[in-house]
């Protein structure tokens, strides 16, 4: 029995593919993408944590992607990119580092410069939320 696209299954579908393809390039351009770049922001062990986020959002991208414990998936990559916000991004909105995480060079700094680089990060945010908020914490059973 299938069932009939919904706009929110649209989401689903881009958050999906979205963590898959960044998750992949971790692995594939780990310098530029995965451990190189965790180790320029300033994360602790870059070398493992940067492949063990990769695996989490190719696993999570994945399930979204085929629509298994997407409430899960949606929970585990919300902490995904709320850590990226943070070590990444709202240095850019302080104009300055945050603790250990370094400063970008970015065109400009402050409320404007952060909203411009986060676009991305933040629409995933608000896309993990909102299928968080329709599939809650609960397994599908077939």
């Amino acid at each position: 029995m299938s069932r009939k696209l919904e706009p929110l299954d649209l989401i689903r579908i881009l958050v999906g593919v979205v963590f898959l393809t960044e998750g992949l390039l971790k692995f594939l351009r780990p310098e530029e993408l995965g451990a190189g770049r965790f180790s320029r922001i300033g994360l602790p062990m870059p070398g493992m944590l940067a492949p063990f986020v990769g695996a989490v959002e190719i696993l999570g991208g994945l399930a979204l992607l085929l629509n298994l414990v997407p409430g899960y998936a949606a929970l585990t990559l919300l902490g995904v990119i709320a850590t990226a916000l943070l070590t990444t991004k709202v240095p850019i909105l302080l104009g300055r580092p945050l603790g250990p995480f370094t400063l970008m060079k970015v065109p400009f700094y402050g409320f404007f410069g952060f909203l411009h680089e986060s676009r991305a990060d933040l629409s995933m945010l608000a896309g993990t939320l909102a299928l968080l908020w329709r599939n809650g914490l609960r397994v599908k059973h077939y």
